[in-house]
């Protein structure tokens, strides 16, 4: 049975048990501080369990992309070395909130794996919560109960609170669950030895393939469990795992989730792979078999990543993807000798499989290709500079014993991976000092740990079974309740507090756009709000201080004027994104946004640079519509399918409920929750500040509105006055700086032609200094020279001279410069490197510095130190 057709049985055996059948989320999440990503098919329903929103059904069936790469749940370092473990995996799921709970949820769980894809059922072994004294939860009697009507009690088994009681994190909804797991291996396997003794034993072909989870509990901040208000059932079948199962395979890698990826990667490398059921394979070949695994499967996580909107960057969840790139492509490198880009290729096969389930990796395919193709071509070329790296660090190591501190700087700096630098030192006959290494990475995980460390109380409840509403589309004041509040405390921080309140006008960060500030009033005192923020569907108002009176009413008080601010910038986005649709082509779209009181920021797809001109043509466009006057046209509730229909644009990487919130100007119609201008007049005047590169296909426009236009022309005009004053007040400013101009680069050229007379004259005098020591040709001095005529005249007589050890010393704005050149003879033979020598050297000047064997250059900052760098040179040689 293809993949396909699996998935498409699981929604329909379901919708068939009343259940609705709803779009997966977006892999990365939004409004969930606790998670980067989604990684089990509960994390998008995560306010429904905590009772923060109302389900539009009460049975829901999805399948769910899921991420574990960070965090509680973190496979990454198992992928690609054992057959079922993955970066990115699909979750099938069925879902009742508060309506059916343990015994429908078994029956049909058998009943879909038995009868509807015809399962054995002797392949089968279900696991029940054998319960915890010290958590006060019973043995879970009804589930086994239950199982004895499917299963002989000899295929259930009792599994503690690590394999059988799940738990999203350290708070929050949890349960009790009951596992099924499959046994895959050859009926003579199976006959020498009982599945059920392999259950939970990480056996490859004796797998968990669904979870049934009875959320009834709630996980405290103490660690104690109180009851949930309702039951829920939480279950999960991990696709691939179902599609071994069914395919008749032993491993996922072999199933058509993944052999068309793998094709492509032999057809790439002209290497073969081979599966899991050949026994004797070589060592070189294993290796080759991990690197493909690795390479099929991080591309689906990324790819998929890049879709929804997560770009690769240099923190956060950016980084988790880009790091997984990485690891593909250092895979790639090191064992299939792929030194090109090749991963990108493999994204069109990834589109044809999972389009027609997953339709945004076929609209977004050219961004993802692009994005990955120019990562691939960074790391390729950090590999390349590493591996020099990594020279220099050997050349300076005495023995045979690698520091750890300096493996793991090339690791944290260069993004070097450790596993290549062991491997590297192991061929060159070194040894990696991994200890050394271990404590490095753990003072940093520390350091990194201590400042994200968060402590969070349970919700304090002081109005039970409200639902807090948000006003604040219409109103900047309104009189308040607090219904809940939370303690947290942080290291960055200190005590905060997060208020939840009955009815807000205080908007949430959101869209792109930054969350409101403003009081909270009554008539004793007053409380600063900093900050507001959305989380599993609670507003969060951030104070400093909680109100002596806790039951009090308030009155809640945006700040209207960054409100206001923050407003025009977020109606001008939707211009812009109008602007560069018009101006540069449809394929621009949305990548990313910050409406801010003081400047907006706009991240949108385009594959090359926009010339000043086409950045004009977007600047009078805008312009022009906030001429019009163009009035908002705001609609609160309209069906999600109707706005597309009606040309609302959408972001990916968004998740959209039945009824969505349309803005509409003039023709720009988008999908926003944010806070809008009445009229586009309100914007005033709109100005790009800057425009540029953020990733590949990625540009990043800047730009302001209203008050800081006016601002940033005043403040022209000053500049502008002083340029002219110090010009003495010219008639023509612009032709008198051009003359300025050409007058400076005159000038330049006199005084390179005079230092290139000055070095030729200076050769002469420097080859009568030069002294033999040890049989080198050696001369080390501070020349009146800048850096590039050191450089040439270090070359001059080097190409002139053999057996030669030359230092000179620079001094050029106050800053001094060492310069070492080495003959290829020297370095070669007697194991010479002036990287090494400017190194130790420019610890006399305070500095620092490298380069090649031949030739290195350092830089410091105490030109005192000058005369003692250039007396000690010799003692290389010496």
């Amino acid at each position: 049975m293809k993949s396909q057709e699996i998935r498409k049985k699981f929604l329909n055996f379901f919708e068939g048990k009343g259940h609705l059948i709803v779009p997966s989320a977006p892999i990365v999440l939004k409004d969930d501080p606790t998670l980067m990503f989604n990684n089990s098919g509960m994390a998008q329903f995560k306010e429904y369990f905590l009772g923060n929103a109302t389900p539009k059904s009460k049975r829901i069936a999805d399948t769910q992309k899921c991420l574990r790469v960070s965090g509680k749940h973190n496979d990454l370092e198992d992928v690609g070395f054992d057959t079922y473990h993955h970066t990115m995996f699909e979750m099938l799921g069925n879902w009742s909130f508060g309506d059916y709970f343990k015994k429908e949820a078994i029956k049909w769980a058998w009943e879909f794996l038995t009868e509807e894809l015809k399962i054995d059922k002797d392949r089968l072994y279900v696991s029940v919560f054998e319960g915890n004294e010290q958590e006060n939860v019973p043995f879970d009697q009804e589930a086994f109960d239950l199982w004895k009507q499917y299963v002989s009690e000899d295929r259930i088994i009792l599994g503690n609170k690590k394999d059988n009681f799940w738990e999203m994190g350290d708070q929050g909804p949890c349960g009790p669950c009951s596992e099924i797991h499959i046994d895959i291996r050859s009926e003579e396997e199976r006959a020498s030895v009982s599945g059920r003794s392999l259950v939970n034993a990480d056996h490859p072909q004796v797998v968990e393939i669904w979870n049934n989870v009875f959320m009834e509990f709630n996980r405290k901040a103490d660690g104690s469990l109180e009851k949930l208000p309702a039951k829920h059932v939480d279950t999960g079948m991990g696709f691939e795992r179902l599609c071994m199962a069914m395919q008749g395979v032993t491993s996922n890698y072999d199933t058509d989730v993944f052999t068309p990826l793998i094709s492509k990667v032999e057809e790439i490398t002209r290497l073969k792979y081979t599966n899991n059921e050949i026994k004797e394979i070589s060592e070189e070949q294993n290796k080759v078999n991990i690197a493909i695994r690795v390479v099929v499967d991080h591309v689906r996580a990324v790819a998929f990543a890049i879709a929804d909107g997560q770009l690769p960057s240099n923190n956060g969840a950016g980084y988790v993807i880009r790091r997984i790139l990485r690891r593909a492509i250092r895979y790639g490198f090191t064992f299939l000798g792929t030194k090109e880009p090749f991963i990108y290729k493999l994204v069109d096969v990834l589109a044809e499989q999972m389009g027609d389930f997953f339709p945004e990796i076929v609209s977004q395919k050219g961004l993802v290709q692009n994005v990955i193709k120019e990562e691939e071509s960074s790391f390729l070329r950090t590999l390349d500079q590493g591996l020099h790296l990594l020279d220099t660090v050997i050349g300076n190591t005495d023995g045979k014993i690698v520091d750890g501190a300096k493996a793991f700087e090339l690791y944290d700096t260069f993004g070097f991976p450790i596993d290549l630098t062991a491997l590297i030192l192991r061929e060159k006959g070194y040894e990696l000092d991994e200890e050394g290494f271990k404590k490095a990475m753990q003072v940093q995980k520390d350091r990194s740990r201590a400042a994200s460390e968060v402590s969070k109380d349970d919700w304090k409840v002081l109005i039970d079974g409200n639902v807090e509403t948000f006003v604040g589309y219409d109103k900047t004041e309104n009189e308040v309740q607090i219904t809940r509040i939370r303690k947290v405390e942080t290291k960055k921080d200190g005590v905060l507090y997060q208020l939840v309140l009955n009815n807000t006008p205080f908007y949430p960060e959101g869209g792109g756009q930054v969350g409101d500030k403003g009081l909270l009033v009554s008539a004793n005192e007053t409380i600063e709000i900093f900050d507001t923020k959305k989380e599993n569907n609670l507003i969060l108002h951030f104070t400093k201080m909680l109100p002596e009176n806790l039951e009090g009413v308030f009155i809640a008080k945006v700040n209207t004027d960054l409100r206001s601010k923050s407003s025009k910038n977020h109606s001008a986005t939707h211009l812009l994104h109008q602007a560069l649709r018009s101006v540069l082509g449809t394929h621009v779209e949305q990548k990313g946004s910050l409406v801010a009181p003081n400047y907006l920021r706009f991240d949108f797809s385009h594959f090359s640079k926009v010339t000043d001109e086409q950045l004009k043509e977007v600047e009078n466009f805008v312009n022009a519509r906030i001429s019009e006057q163009l009035p908002l046209v705001e609609r609160r509730s309209i069906p999600f399918q109707q706005a597309l229909e009606e040309g609302a644009m959408a972001l990916f990487g968004e998740k959209y409920g039945d009824e969505v919130r349309a803005i509409k100007f003039g023709e720009s119609m988008e999908l926003c929750g944010g806070i809008h201008v009445t009229n586009t007049a309100d914007i005033w005047s709109f100005k790009i500040i800057s425009e540029g590169a953020v990733a590949a296909g990625i540009r990043r426009i800047e730009a302001i509105t209203g008050d800081a236009v006016r601002q940033f022309y005043s403040e022209q005009e000053t500049v502008l006055k002083d340029v002219k004053e110090i010009l003495k007040n010219p008639q023509d400013t612009l032709k008198a700086v051009s003359s300025l101009q050409e007058d400076n680069a005159k000038l330049k050229k006199q005084v390179e032609q005079l230092l290139k007379e000055k070095a030729k004259q200076m050769k002469g005098e420097l080859m009568q200094d030069i002294q033999m020591v040890n049989g080198v040709q050696f001369l080390a001095k501070q020349v009146d020279l800048d850096v590039n005529g050191a450089k040439d005249l270090l070359y001059e007589i080097g190409g002139t001279a053999e057996n030669f050890f030359m230092v000179l010393g620079i001094i050029q704005d106050g800053k001094p410069m060492l310069s070492c050149y080495i003959s290829k003879e020297l370095s070669e033979s007697k194991g010479y490197n002036a990287g090494q020598v400017v190194r130790e050297l420019g610890k006399f000047i305070q500095g620092g510095g490298g380069g090649q064997a031949f030739f290195a250059t350092a830089g410091g900052k105490n030109a005192e130190g000058m005369r003692e760098a250039i007396d000690n040179a010799v003692s290389f040689i010496k």
